[in-house]
């Protein structure tokens, strides 16, 4: 078997990991909406919940969303980028 094939690219890397992580965290998977901006370098991604959910993804003085950002910011340097986390309301 050829090993390319089960190689994804790093963007659907970063942006499965957030969406995997705040899917985990909310009431309500499916208001979740995870959208990716930039190129080969650097990228922003871009995190939308519930209005119900908001509290959860954001916790306590913002130490879960600061712990998702830890987590991209090392999966990002692993492959050599950095990525950047936007919580939208």
């Amino acid at each position: 078997m050829d090993a390319r094939r089960f190689v994804r690219p790093r963007e659907v890397m970063m942006k499965d990991l957030i969406e995997f992580v705040a899917k985990s965290l909310v009431d309500a998977p499916d208001s979740v909406e995870v959208t990716e901006f930039g190129d080969d370098e650097a990228s922003i991604i871009k995190l939308k919940v519930s209005k119900d959910d908001l509290g959860k993804v954001i916790g306590k003085k913002g130490r879960t969303a600061k712990a998702m950002r830890t987590i991209l910011s090392a999966a990002a340097l692993k492959v050599s980028k950095r990525s950047t986390l936007e919580i939208i309301e």
